[in-house]
């Protein structure tokens, strides 16, 4: 599934409310013990998104795209309307010039750093200007219960990056939907395509527990221990996965 399609998605069910984080350039591991302790991390640039125009241009693009069905031809009355259509519409504008960042925005930015500062975890948080973070985190803990990334209500960030879901089969399953854009269709309303990816870097992931299965189509990196090591790119499609199991 495409992370950005689902933020957008689930943004606009929240009348866009929240705020959208998404990854820029970074190092992200996580290790996973068979006695159930991890640590997960993520160091690198944090990209603010602003959902009121995503949705906006996603539901553009949508109506853009919108045209008749394959092996579908429109009658000579359509074809007139559009060409009279046409030729009533202005001349495109020239692209306007990027716009300064507003005084308002600067300042959602540094309360949304200001929110994840205060979190248990964050090393360090850094706003960069242009909607751009840097951020250190690190969080050990037990998996007896399921952890998210990034998720914190005071910044309105409620759209995890990667999740690590626990369940009563003694398994845990690792999805990193950020990572990665899996598509699956939602609507046109919500075009993951068309909000520029910055995402750039690797998921490292380590275990001794059971290793059920994991979609790194290189499989194992080389080296002692199970090591798993996703290279993420704008355009990685696999988003990524595994599946551990615990003795007990």
């Amino acid at each position: 599934m495409s992370f950005m399609r689902f933020a957008f998605v689930a943004a606009a069910a929240l009348t866009l409310s929240s705020c959208i984080l998404s990854p820029g350039k970074f190092v992200s591991t996580l290790h996973i013990a068979k006695d159930r302790s991890f640590t997960f991390t993520y160091v690198g640039e944090v990209i603010l998104l602003d959902p009121a125009s995503a949705m906006s241009q996603g539901l553009q693009d949508g109506l853009a795209g919108d045209s008749p069905p394959s092996g579908e031809s429109m009658d000579d009355d359509d074809v007139v309307a559009a060409n009279a259509a046409d030729d009533a519409a202005p001349a495109p504008a020239a692209p306007a010039a990027p716009a300064a960042e507003s005084a308002q925005r600067i300042e959602e930015a540094k309360a949304v750093a200001e929110a994840l500062s205060k979190e248990v975890g964050y090393r360090s948080v850094e706003y960069l200007g242009n909607n751009k973070f840097r951020v250190d985190y690190a969080m050990t803990g037990k998996l007896d219960r399921s952890f998210v990334y990034p998720v914190n209500m005071d910044a309105k960030s409620i759209i995890p990056w990667i999740a690590v879901e626990v369940r009563k089969d003694r398994t845990a399953r690792i999805l990193a939907i950020a990572f990665g854009d899996q598509d699956m269709d939602m609507g046109s309303a919500a075009k993951p395509d068309s909000q520029p990816k910055e995402r750039n870097g690797t998921f490292t992931f380590t275990t001794d527990a059971e290793l059920v299965m994991q979609n790194n189509e290189e499989g194992m990196a080389p080296g002692p221990g199970t090591r798993v090591v996703w290279k993420v790119t704008p355009t990685s499609k696999t988003v990524p996965t595994a599946v551990v199991r615990f003795a007990s």
